[in-house]
């Protein structure tokens, strides 16, 4: 990386630092040369593809989002220069000084509602958050928290409940309009910036899926919560913002439905990959964050019955066992 690095001038001599990890493969290097900051991404071939990044920026950038820019490229060894976006990332900020919610969510909503109205022009040429897709993400919270870390086998009464429920899940996902979706669209992926914020990142596994998936993936994040009140009405200022044709048809009352249980399919998920990130990946900070991930889908309980075995499933078993668990 420092080889190729030094073979482009802009950066030429300068000194990597660690900038961010995540949760994929991906490392992250701060170059500074004089005033200016320019980003690194060190995405091993073998595990990352660096195409699906570079072709969703273009597409934000065409949106008039503040992406990362791509300056250059080596496909083959698998590193990008990339403009840089600063270090002020929105979780920081917002735990910092929470006072800000209102002002940096109002502006995440509406870089988002810039990204599904403007990405229409886009969102045919991204893969389909399909049911095959839905159902898959579904199973990494069956098999690898119930399962591997948690030790939960299902009788097979049980496992057909469990079914049921991914099948309304699943039909709900499907049945909303179908928008461009960044699909991690939270606090730890948006920077507070002085032009143009937020900046918006980790956004390479962009699809064509359900509208309010990014809105709850940002409004009910994964890593710091706000009051129930508090998230519907941002999610009620976000829809009553939406054109009049489209909110004729999907009411409120639908809406919210979509809302809600799209939240309780993503936090199933976000539990099921963090289980995985643990054991498959040997990224074990991830543990701590899946009893708030789990909360969000128990205080659902009372408003959608058709869901009650996954619920007593997480209240009676998953999260006495997170209690237990190393």
């Amino acid at each position: 990386m420092r080889a190729w690095a030094d073979g482009i001038e802009a950066v030429r001599g300068s000194e990597a630092v660690p900038a961010s990890t995540d949760a994929s493969f991906r490392r992250y290097f701060r170059l500074r040369s004089g005033a200016k900051s320019f980003i690194v991404m060190d995405a091993p071939p073998v595990q990352e593809d660096c195409l699906p990044f570079m072709r969703i920026a273009g597409y934000l950038e065409a949106m008039q989002l503040n992406a990362p820019r791509i300056i250059e490229a080596n496909l083959d060894d698998g590193f990008l220069l990339l403009s840089d976006l600063g270090t002020r990332q929105y979780l920081d900020e917002l735990k910092a000084d929470p006072s800000q919610a209102h002002d940096l969510y109002g502006d995440a909503l509406t870089a988002l509602a810039c990204m599904q109205r403007r990405g229409t022009a886009y969102q045919s040429l991204l893969p389909p958050y399909d049911e095959a897709l839905l159902r898959f993400e579904l199973s990494l919270f069956h098999d690898w928290l119930c399962g591997t870390h948690l030790g939960i086998t299902l009788s097979d009464n049980e496992e057909r409940a469990w079914q049921q429920c991914c099948d309304v899940l699943v039909m709900n996902a499907l049945d909303q309009p179908q928008v461009f979706v960044h699909r991690d669209y939270h606090s730890r992926n948006l920077m507070l910036t002085e032009k143009r914020s937020p900046g918006i990142l980790d956004f390479q596994d962009a699809v064509e899926g359900p509208f309010t998936y990014d809105l709850v993936s940002l409004l009910k994040d994964a890593y710091i919560r706000w009051p129930a009140e508090q998230v519907w009405q941002w999610a009620l200022d976000f829809y009553n913002g939406i054109e009049a044709e489209f909110r004729e048809r999907v009411d409120e009352d639908q809406f919210r439905r979509y809302f809600e249980l799209m939240g309780v399919q993503r936090h199933v998920k976000v539990a099921g990959i963090f289980a995985r990130l643990n054991h498959r990946d040997g990224k074990s900070g991830y543990i701590a964050d899946i009893p708030l991930v789990l909360s969000y889908i128990v205080e659902m309980a009372p408003r959608y019955v058709e869901l009650e075995f996954l619920f007593g499933l997480i209240k009676e078993r998953v999260l006495p066992g997170m209690g237990a668990a190393t």
